[in-house]
C-alpha cells in the first residue's frame, strides 16, 4: 500500500466518523467535551455555527451521525450524541453577546429566499453576515417551514423554534409571512433580485388512490396535511378507531398525534417489513411504547364504506420476494384478504415536491421526477440566478440534510454575486494541535468510561397522552449529560506518526489495548488487513500506513478499532507518537481563503 496521505483535512476529517457522517459537519468531539465541562453556551455557539438549529435538531434530528459513532462498534450503544445537543441548548445562558452582529453597510445585493423552512434560514444567516439583504417568502402564518407545521409540540415546542428562528431574524433578516409567491418569473425578471434561493420543501403528501378513496374522502386525510392542522390547532379532535398507512417518520408522528387528540385504537399498517421501514429506530420504540401496533406486510386495496361512511380498509397480505441483485418485490402470499375496522384514515406514505408557480418557460429544467435539474455541489439550477436547497432539490430528506445544503448554497449565492464561478468552493479550515501538556498529561481526558449509554427520561404516559402540547422527553440533567459525554472516545484527538522518529522498538504494539497496531512487511490492501495483528475486517474504515522506518517495514493502525486513548503516545520514548487534536470548520459563505 501507499502511505496515507495526512496532509490537509480529508484523512483526519474522515476519522472523525460522527462529524463526517454529519451532513453540516458538527464538531462533534468538541462541543462534548465541553458539556462534560459544564460550558454550556460554548458548546451551543459551535453547534450554531455548523448546524443552525441545535435546540430543534437535539429533539429531532436524525441522528446520521450515531451509527457512525466509534463507541457503538466498541459497545452496544453509540454517544447518545443528539440528546448531548440538547443539553447544550437547554442549559445554556444568554448567549446574546456570543452571537455574531450583521454589518451595518450592506453590499448593496439582495437575495429572495422562498419558503422560511431550515434550508432558507441558513441561506439567510449565513449571507445576513456577509452583508447581504436577505428576504424571505413565506405563505404561513410563522416561520419554520415543515419542522413547524409536521413535527408534534410533543417533540419540538414553539418556543425552541421561535427562539432559534429569531436568532436569525435578529441579523437584519426581513421575513414576509402569508405570501404566497405566485411566479418565478417575476421573482427572476429585471434586478430586483440579485439571487433567489427556493427553500419549499416537498409539500405534497402523497395519496392513496384505491377504490373507496374519493366516496370516502371526508374520513380519509394526507398525513402531512393533517399534522399541519393539528399543529395550528384547526384539527383538535380525531374519531376513537384510526388507521396510519405508511412506515416513515410521519406515519409515527400520526399514530402518536392521533393517540393524543382521543384516539383509544390507533395502528399502524405498513406495506414493507419492520425492519425496511423508513421510520427511525427510536421512533418505531417510541410508537409501540404508545402501544401503538405495527402490523407489517400488508398493502392497502380497498376503503371499505357505506354511503360516503368509512367502515374500514381492506388489506392483501404479501411477502418479499428478492431478485439476483437484490432488488426486492412485494407478492401476495394467496392468504385471505384482512378487513380492518376503523372511522378515519391517515395517509402517510410519501412526500412529493410541487412546483405551480414556476413557470416551464423562463429556462429552468425539471427531470423526469419534477425535481429541478441541479448541480449538485453548487444547487445552481439551469436559470443561473435560481438556487435550490433542502427537500425542493433533491427530494425529502431531513434537517439536517437541509441545513447543509443552505451552506452549499449560501456559498454559491456569495459567489455568483460576486461574479465569481460557483464550482470554485472555498477551502475548510482545519488546525491540528498537539495535546500534549507533560511526559503523560494531555490535555483531554482519555480514560475510556464503561458507563452504558443513558436513556432520556421522560414525563408519565397519562399526562402526555392527554396533551398534544405537551413534551414527553425531559432531557439529560447535568449529572446525566456529564456521564453521557465522556462515553465519548474523542475521535478527533488523532494519533500522528512520525516515521523518522521510530526506532522500532514494539512498544506502542505492546501497550494498545485493542491489538490497532502492527509493525510489518508492505503489500497489497487485501493481504495487508489480513496480517495485522488484529485483522481489519472493516474495509469501511482507513488503515493509517507509514513508510520510512529504518527497516524498510511499513506500520499500519487500523482506524476501525483505535480508541485514540494515547496509550502508544505516552508508551513511545523517542515522540514518534502524538496525539493532536483535529478541529474543522467547514467553509462557509465569505471564506475564501484557508484560515489555520
Amino acid at each position: 500500500m501507499k502511505p496515507t496521505n495526512t496532509g490537509g483535512d480529508a484523512y483526519y476529517h474522515k476519522v472523525v466518523d460522527c462529524q463526517w457522517a454529519c451532513p453540516a459537519h458538527t464538531p462533534v468531539p468538541e462541543y462534548i467535551r465541553l458539556i462534560a465541562g459544564g460550558r454550556y453556551a460554548e458548546a451551543y455557539m459551535i453547534n450554531w455555527k455548523s448546524n443552525v438549529f441545535p435546540g430543534i435538531l437535539g429533539r429531532v434530528c436524525d441522528r446520521p451521525c450515531e451509527p457512525a459513532c466509534r463507541r457503538g462498534r466498541i459497545d452496544k450503544e453509540p454517544v447518545a450524541i443528539c440528546r448531548l445537543k440538547r443539553v447544550a441548548a437547554d442549559m445554556k445562558d444568554d448567549i446574546s453577546d456570543r452571537l455574531p452582529v450583521a454589518p451595518e453597510k450592506k453590499n448593496g445585493k439582495r437575495v429572495a429566499c422562498i419558503g422560511a423552512g431550515p434550508a432558507s434560514l441558513t441561506v439567510a444567516r449565513d449571507l445576513a453576515l456577509q452583508g447581504y439583504e436577505v428576504s424571505i417568502f413565506d405563505n404561513g402564518k410563522a416561520p419554520g417551514g415543515m419542522v413547524r407545521t409536521q413535527i408534534p409540540k410533543f417533540r419540538l415546542p414553539d418556543s425552541v423554534i421561535d427562539e432559534e428562528c429569531n436568532y436569525i431574524l435578529d441579523l437584519g433578516v426581513k421575513l414576509e409571512l402569508n405570501h404566497w409567491v405566485k411566479s418565478l418569473k417575476e421573482m427572476t425578471d429585471g434586478d430586483q433580485w440579485d439571487a433567489v434561493f427556493v427553500g419549499t420543501g416537498a409539500p405534497r403528501g402523497r395519496d392513496a388512490d384505491i377504490p373507496g378513496r374519493q366516496e370516502a374522502a371526508k374520513h380519509i386525510h394526507i398525513g402531512i396535511e393533517w399534522l399541519a392542522n393539528v399543529a395550528f390547532g384547526h384539527t383538535t379532535t380525531v374519531s376513537p378507531r384510526v388507521i396510519v398507512l405508511g412506515g416513515g417518520n410521519t406515519a409515527m408522528d400520526c399514530c402518536r398525534s392521533a393517540r393524543r387528540l382521543g384516539g383509544t385504537d390507533v395502528k399502524v399498517v405498513v406495506r414493507s417489513g419492520f425492519e425496511e421501514m423508513k421510520a427511525s429506530p427510536w421512533e418505531k420504540e417510541e410508537a409501540l411504547h404508545e402501544q401503538i401496533p405495527i402490523i407489517n406486510m400488508h398493502v392497502p386495496k380497498e376503503f371499505v364504506h357505506e354511503n360516503g361512511k368509512l367502515l374500514g380498509v381492506k388489506f392483501e397480505i404479501v411477502k418479499a420476494e428478492y431478485d439476483e441483485k437484490g432488488r426486492r418485490n412485494l407478492v401476495p402470499t394467496g392468504e385471505p384478504d384482512v378487513f380492518m375496522e376503523c372511522d378515519e384514515v391517515l395517509v402517510a406514505i410519501g412526500q412529493e415536491n410541487a412546483f405551480p408557480w414556476i413557470e416551464k418557460d423562463i429556462g429552468l429544467e425539471f427531470n423526469k421526477w419534477g425535481l429541478p435539474v441541479l448541480d449538485e455541489k453548487t444547487f445552481q439550477s439551469t436559470l443561473p440566478k435560481v438556487f435550490f436547497g433542502g427537500d425542493a432539490a433533491f427530494g425529502p430528506k431531513n434537517i439536517i440534510t437541509a441545513v447543509a445544503h443552505g451552506h452549499e448554497a449560501a456559498i454559491s449565492i456569495d459567489l455568483f454575486c460576486k461574479g465569481k464561478k460557483t464550482a470554485d468552493r472555498p477551502p475548510h479550515a482545519f488546525t491540528l494541535t498537539s495535546q500534549k501538556m507533560g511526559i503523560h498529561e494531555w490535555s483531554y481526558d482519555n480514560q475510556v468510561s464503561e458507563e452504558e449509554r443513558k436513556k432520556v427520561p421522560v414525563k408519565a404516559l397519562e399526562k402526555t397522552l392527554k396533551d398534544i402540547k405537551l413534551e414527553l422527553e425531559l432531557g439529560f440533567d447535568p449529572l446525566m449529560a456529564c456521564s453521557e459525554a465522556e462515553r465519548c472516545l474523542n475521535c478527533d484527538v488523532q494519533t500522528v506518526f512520525t516515521p523518522k522518529a521510530c526506532i522500532e522498538c514494539d512498544a506502542c504494539v505492546d501497550i494498545c489495548p485493542t491489538e490497532c497496531i502492527t509493525f510489518t512487511a508492505n503489500g497489497e490492501e487485501d493481504d495487508l488487513r489480513g496480517r495485522l495483528k488484529a485483522p481489519a475486517k472493516n474495509t469501511a474504515q482507513d488503515l493509517l500506513v507509514a513508510d520510512g522506518l529504518k527497516t524498510g517495514r511499513v506500520m499500519v493502525k487500523d482506524e476501525n478499532i483505535c480508541l485514540h486513548c494515547g496509550m502508544c503516545a505516552e508508551r513511545c520514548p523517542t515522540g514518534a507518537w502524538d496525539m493532536q487534536k483535529f478541529y474543522i470548520e467547514t467553509a462557509q459563505a465569505g471564506r475564501e481563503a484557508p484560515r489555520t
